[in-house]
């Protein structure tokens, strides 16, 4: 099996000829881990697999302007984030969710996938998790489940990399807080 060499895919994304095979092996390569930080964010199944068809769509109308200046990762990352958060903000304009509503609207959804099939303690760790400003939950989810260093980060979301471990903290000391107010 041939490895991904991203310098490589990258040199071939932009030589029409090698355009298609090369985008096709980077939908190979990036497809799960993308989709698993999409449905961190949207829970839904449906919509994770929505979100991050669209997410490669737009990779790909928007391939001429990428050349390589940031990682090819990266580069997805963004605008899987910008996906998630448009069709995050459409939902919330949708069904008109109050703030106070939005934590129980999306533990009801996390609870009710049909796809979810964690335990008493993975569920009571996402509901946690749901319980986060979107864009600390966002933050934790890339260090934690991503294991990315918080340089990567710092490139997708463009914050510095002080104000996201800060940001990281928190995350982890409001999930700690939650878990032992529910154990």
């Amino acid at each position: 099996m041939k490895t991904f060499n991203e310098r490589e895919i990258t040199l071939q994304l932009q030589d029409p000829e090698l355009q298609r095979q090369a985008f096709e092996e980077v939908v190979k390569a990036y497809s799960e881990q993308l989709y698993w930080q999409i449905r961190r964010l949207v829970l839904s199944h449906d919509d994770a697999n929505d979100l991050l068809q669209n997410t490669f769509i737009n990779a790909w109308n928007n391939l001429e302007y990428f050349r390589g200046d940031a990682k090819l990762s990266t580069w997805l990352y963004r605008i899987a984030m910008n996906e998630c958060f448009g069709f995050l903000n459409k939902q919330r304009a949708k069904n008109k969710v109050f703030l106070d509503d939005e934590d129980e609207t999306t533990i009801n959804k996390l609870e009710s996938d049909a796809y979810f099939d964690g335990d008493e303690a993975q569920i009571l760790f996402e509901k946690a998790i749901q319980t986060l400003p979107e864009k600390q939950r966002l933050i934790f989810n890339l260090k934690y489940f991503q294991e990315m260093k918080y340089e990567e980060i710092s490139a997708i979301l463009g914050t510095s990399v002080g104000a996201l471990k800060a940001s990281y903290h928190h995350a982890v000391k409001k999930i700690q807080e939650y878990l032992q107010q529910n154990d």
